[in-house]
């Protein structure tokens, strides 16, 4: 399964408040290049997503739990304490079979990263909350008036404008998602605040990260994370299978007939692994700092989410990797933040 079809990204020449219609006949095999959304569209002034212009009617009591300086940096510690680790060589990479070639995983290679701070969670919905009421910052989806949800998920009325992926139709573009409307207009996050953030790109990322004093973590920093302390153990539990009590991935005969609830989890609902971390693996792809290949636009994600399954991608295993341009946003993307030690 390619990585379009794991992570759709937004096409190049269109409106950011346009629907986007995804050129002819791109992602149509799952396996071809979809086009970035243009960089130089990234800076112009847009129409906001309706009901998202301020967030109030939808972020409303979260506005008011508190308020910060807008023009002030917020520290890290104001939120859960970063864990520290202490780096060291580790085995990065993995020589399974099962894996996509064309992701980049292997090989198996000795990486030597120096000491340094992670969460021990995604950004949460009332984390990311908070530096929006502090900021008054706009995501790239509301900024482009669009982002992506799984069918499933989302209700008739948001459907009927909606468009889907091709060649990956379990993929919809929905008009006015974002993270405070994360399946399209008249849905909420209001009840999952202890959720992961979703519908965030990795420029809305890098903009928390310069709020927070943080950064993400590079992809080094993120595998010898994830890994727990394990060498090469497939998961960050270790080999045994992915059960509901280890990691949030999509159960049953994907994509029309879930066994289970489909969505995020709460970021500390799952047992953390050997270094600390809950949801190393599962419930949300997480943006890391680097490029997914020299001289690549696009920014290397791991992790998996909530929507993995073995059927058609098994990447929620500590050496997976997928890519998306800076710009994309989903409903299965958050992030986790770091720092020097």
């Amino acid at each position: 399964m390619s990585r379009e079809c794991c992570t759709p990204g937004r096409p190049a020449g269109r409106e950011r408040n346009v629907l986007p219609l995804l050129g002819e006949g791109a992602g149509a095999r799952c396996g071809g290049d979809v086009p970035a959304a243009g960089g130089a569209q990234g800076g112009g002034d847009v129409p906001a997503v309706a009901g998202a212009q301020g967030g109030d009617d939808v972020l409303g009591a979260s506005r008011a739990q508190g308020g910060g300086d807008a023009s002030g940096v917020r520290q890290v510690a104001a939120f859960a304490p970063l864990l520290s680790l202490s780096g060291g060589a580790f085995r990065m990479g993995t020589a399974d079979e099962d894996v996509y070639p064309e992701d980049g995983e292997g090989p198996v290679r000795t990486v030597v990263v120096a000491p340094f701070r992670i969460a021990a969670t995604a950004v949460s919905h009332h984390e990311f909350r908070t530096f929006v009421r502090a900021t008054g910052y706009r995501t790239d989806a509301e900024r482009f008036g669009y982002s992506f949800v799984f069918r499933g998920s989302v209700g008739a009325e948001a459907r009927e404008r909606a468009e889907p992926v091709p060649g990956a139709d379990w993929w919809l573009a929905v008009p006015g998602a974002w993270h405070g409307e994360p399946e399209g207009p008249g849905s909420r996050s209001d009840d999952r605040l202890d959720h992961p953030v979703t519908h965030v790109s990795w420029n809305d990322a890098q903009a928390y990260c310069a709020w927070s004093g943080s950064r993400l973590p590079s992809e080094a920093e993120w595998e010898y994370a994830a890994r727990g302390g394990l060498d090469q153990a497939r998961h960050p539990w270790g080999d045994e299978p992915p059960t509901p009590d280890r990691v949030v991935i999509f159960r049953g005969e994907f994509p029309d007939r879930p066994a289970a609830s489909v969505g995020t989890a709460p970021v500390r609902s799952l047992a953390p692994n050997g270094h600390g971390l809950h949801h190393a693996v599962g419930n949300v792809w997480e943006w890391t700092a680097g490029a997914f290949a020299a001289g690549s636009p696009s920014k290397a994600l791991r992790g998996g989410s909530h929507l993995c399954h073995a059927s058609y991608c098994n990447r929620y295993r500590c050496s997976a990797r997928t890519a998306n341009t800076p710009e994309s946003s989903t409903g299965h993307i958050g992030f986790r933040v770091a720092a020097d030690a």
